[in-house]
């Protein structure tokens, strides 16, 4: 099961880093460039809108469909003919809340209108994350791993194509109607990639399975709406609590830009594990060294980019950013602290989803939303973009750490005393570096930076973190 995991995770890896961070980089920076902060601000703000309440057009349905398709493959073909009138029931209501939210909490009238094509693009998104789903649950990760980078790829081209022909007018809103464009057509690829694992399906409505499927998704919906609200919230609660909340959004959206890119990576880490962690525990495998190889392929890479990127944000901000670059690195350096939460979460929170353990995660995320809304209540009108940086380094950092003493106390996991000063003296080695290489050699922040990063990575089988012979045997799974 290892073996799999790192070939599909191996291929997964190489395809999201010729695209994603093209897109990310290369497309939406630019646009952002090209239109301004504050114009930025305004759709970012009203993206993130968009993605609070997108639970209730998905309601947990594609977790529990991965999960339950991993555990008993030859359902796919009921679920699919009976879930499509639920998806699109679920669309409506999530439409519905949607805009009735934006017009109770005092939207403009063209906010709205700009809202709708935002919604309307998380409708798509969502039955395409569903398709998807049934090719994870089915172990097709590599077709799934294509996919989820074929809706970037095509807003690339579109995107890409109207920025060199419209260098100095490119609208906002092109961008949300080449994400339209792009979401629709991989989601007809998606849906046709599915009927030829499932055959030609006649869809059907059936009320009592629609209730059951509800009923064992309430959880999985719940718990994604606090984790999207405590994740997402601080773009929002920035433009509706600050005069010129919108130029706000955008400087915040600058910084949040790199650490949401790295997430999508530790993401697509997680959605690959959430299918084999299910099997494992369905077939009564060890967790253990699963979940500790896990962790540390995706913890290293993380902690390194962290103290690399903190050392250098500075350069990084002035690098990519036409305007408002000294205000957005000191954000950066919160926000990348925050990573680390983030991406223990999509280790240790995949686990217990994997596991059932879905009421103490919602208990968990509960006081996440209470400590993040409440820190951004108090911070951000004291200290604006900085304050919400401050409130999601905190809580990220909270709910990873609650998320991991949980799971070792539930899998009975064992702490390695040994490992952890490993762990320890790997972090501190890293820092001290990157502050003599940063400070006391003449360097540009470039090859300092790289210089940095390889060092580090050397440090990891210095101090036996991990193996060469891991890394040989890991090379050989890949090339068999």
């Amino acid at each position: 099961m290892l073996r799999k995991f790192t070939q599909n995770l191996f291929f997964l890896i190489i395809l999201n880093l010729l695209i994603k961070p093209f897109w990310i980089f290369g497309i939406d920076r630019t646009i952002q460039n090209m239109v301004g902060a504050e114009q930025y601000g305004f759709y970012v703000a009203l993206f993130n809108f968009s993605l609070v309440f997108n639970m209730l057009s998905d309601f947990g349905l594609s977790n529990f469909n991965t999960k339950n398709i991993a555990q008993n493959q030859q359902l796919v073909s009921k679920h699919v003919s009976r879930l499509i009138w639920l998806k699109i029931f679920l669309a409506f209501g999530y439409l519905t809340i949607s805009l009735l939210v934006a017009f109770l909490i005092g939207y403009s009238s063209y906010q709205i209108k700009f809202l709708l094509f935002l919604v309307l693009n998380q409708v798509i998104a969502s039955f395409l994350l569903y398709l998807r789903s049934n090719l994870a649950g089915l172990h097709l990760f590599k077709i799934d791993s294509i996919l989820s980078i074929t809706d970037k790829a095509l807003m690339i081209i579109i995107c890409g194509i109207l920025i060199l022909q419209y260098p100095a007018n490119f609208k906002i809103e092109w961008l949300v109607y080449s994400q339209t464009v792009a979401y629709l057509i991989t989601t007809f690829i998606a849906f046709l990639l599915v009927i030829r694992q499932t055959g030609w399906i006649k869809i059907r409505y059936d009320y009592r399975f629609i209730l059951a499927i509800l009923k064992k998704t309430a959880p999985f919906a719940l718990l994604i709406l606090l984790m999207t609200i405590y994740t997402r919230i601080d773009f929002v609660m920035l433009e509706r609590m600050l005069d010129n909340g919108n130029l706000y959004s955008g400087i915040y959206a600058q910084a949040y830009r790199i650490t949401d890119a790295f997430s999508m990576f530790a993401y697509l880490f997680a959605a690959l594990l959430l299918p084999i962690f299910s099997k494992m525990i369905k077939d009564k495998e060890n967790m253990e060294n699963m979940v500790k190889k896990s962790a540390t392929i995706l913890l290293i890479p993380v902690l390194i980019l962290v103290v690399t990127i903190g050392f250098h944000s500075h350069d990084i901000m002035d690098v990519l950013y036409r305007q408002h670059a000294e205000e957005s690195f000191s954000i950066l350096n919160i926000l990348i602290i925050g990573f680390i939460g983030i991406a223990s979460i999509y280790i240790f929170g995949t686990l217990l989803t994997a596991n059932g353990n879905l009421k103490q995660l919602i208990i968990i995320s509960g006081v996440g939303v209470v400590l993040n809304v409440g820190l951004n209540v108090v911070l951000i009108p004291k200290y604006n973009y900085t304050g919400a940086a401050l409130s999601s380094m905190l809580t990220q950092i909270l709910m990873a750490g609650v998320q991991m003493y949980l799971a070792y106390k539930i899998f009975n996991f064992k702490i390695n005393i040994k490992d952890v000063f490993k762990w320890a003296l790997f972090i501190i080695i890293i820092i001290l570096q990157a502050y003599f290489i940063k400070h006391e050699v003449v360097l540009s922040w470039i090859p300092a930076f790289f210089i940095t990063g390889i060092l580090s990575f050397v440090w990891v089988f210095i101090l036996k973190i991990i193996r060469f012979e891991q890394i040989q045997k890991f090379v050989g799974q890949m090339v068999r």
